[in-house]
């Protein structure tokens, strides 16, 4: 009975947890799309040859870098080189028939208007000199068509690039304008990168422009950018066009871009990322990935932080992710308080502390202010 008369110990006061909350606000945010691409060489060479004959020399490193021009195989000369003394010859005769023809035609044409020779005679040498000239002019040609398949003799870079396996050796035979190619050389300063998007999503992005939801990146063409092997490729390239047709079967739209690669780090047929900046949301609303739960359906919810020090559960409708952020498009307005961390020590309608994702203890006041862009 005495221990009735005891007095009731007091309730320790139980302050409200601290949580990190971001206060949201609207800011420009360039959209950008990562998409899966192939790289291709901006030019490709498969070196033939013009002249048929046996090869004598291979004068290139297999694998390595060649200059346009540079001398790639030597096909025996000395046929060639017969056939140009031979021309020559046939040439030099023409030019001894058309001096004779010219001096005959220069005779026959005195001795007419003396009249002393008929008009058909004179006639007679004057077509004899042209024909002469006209065998002449064949012969050139034919000297030159034979200096020509002499210099075919030396096969020569087409283009700068690197050079691949040496398909023929020394000794092979060869023919002229043969299916089957001698190297391939390939350029990889700069190369491509082709991708695809889909026409749906380029439909989109024509309406969100139309709407003007986005703005144009700039002018000039859009910058993109290129994930290898899970890491970002140092230089920036840039968009040359996209096709002008879906692909029936995938309904692809097929884009490329240009990349500078002076090490050479890119190579044809590797698979990589592109990531496209396709246009800019003026006053977009993006918060991080971790302030974003996922309802019992699959929707998407955060947690904001009332004026009062309340939490409530908010659904949100998100429109794309990057960078670690989600675009919200509905159910966020600049000015609220989102939690990021601390999700553990509330659950919703409870009183919590807001402390900003930079330290500093936000007042129920401070809660309450509008944020300015």
């Amino acid at each position: 009975m005495s221990g009735c008369d005891d007095p009731v110990p007091a309730v320790a006061k139980v302050a409200p947890p601290e949580v990190s909350v971001l206060r949201v606000k609207s800011e420009p945010f360039t959209l950008v799309r990562e998409l899966p691409g192939r790289v291709a060489s901006v030019r490709v060479a498969e070196v033939r040859s013009r002249v048929s004959g046996i090869i004598m020399e291979r004068w290139f490193q297999q694998g390595s870098d060649v200059e346009a021009g540079d001398v790639l195989y030597k096909i025996d000369p000395r046929p060639f080189e017969v056939e140009v003394m031979a021309q020559e010859a046939a040439q030099a005769k023409a030019e001894a028939v058309l001096d004779q023809a010219t001096k005959q035609a220069h005779r026959i044409a005195t001795l007419a208007s003396q009249h002393v020779a008929s008009e058909a005679e004179n006639e007679k040498t004057i077509a004899a000199k042209r024909q002469a000239e006209a065998d002449l002019a064949a012969r050139k040609a034919e000297v030159a068509r034979a200096r020509l398949n002499l210099d075919y003799a030396t096969i020569r870079a087409p283009i700068k690039g690197r050079i691949g396996a040496a398909l023929v050796s020394e000794g092979s035979l060869v023919t002229a304008n043969d299916t089957t190619n001698l190297a391939t050389i390939r350029q990889l300063d700069p190369i491509y990168a082709d991708f695809t998007q889909s026409a749906a999503d380029l439909i989109k992005l024509r309406e969100a422009f139309d709407r003007g939801d986005l703005e144009d990146v700039g002018k000039g063409p859009a910058k993109v950018r290129l994930i290898v092997e899970g890491r970002k490729y140092p230089l920036d390239g840039r968009l040359l066009f996209s096709e002008a047709k879906v692909d029936a079967s995938t309904g692809q739209v097929t884009l490329r871009g240009e990349f500078p690669n002076p090490n050479g780090e890119l190579l044809p047929g590797m698979y990589v990322r592109v990531m496209i900046e396709q246009g800019i949301d003026t006053d977009a609303i993006a918060i991080p990935e971790q302030a974003v739960q996922r309802g019992p359906n699959g929707s998407s919810e955060v947690y904001i932080v009332k004026p009062d020090g309340h939490v409530a559960k908010q659904s949100i409708r998100t429109s794309d992710f990057q960078d670690g952020k989600w675009l919200v498009s509905e159910g966020l307005k600049p000015g609220d308080h989102v939690v990021v961390e601390g999700f553990q020590k509330f659950v919703a309608g409870d009183l919590v502390s807001p402390v900003s994702v930079d330290g500093t203890k936000l007042s129920a006041d401070a809660a309450a202010q509008p944020a300015f862009n």
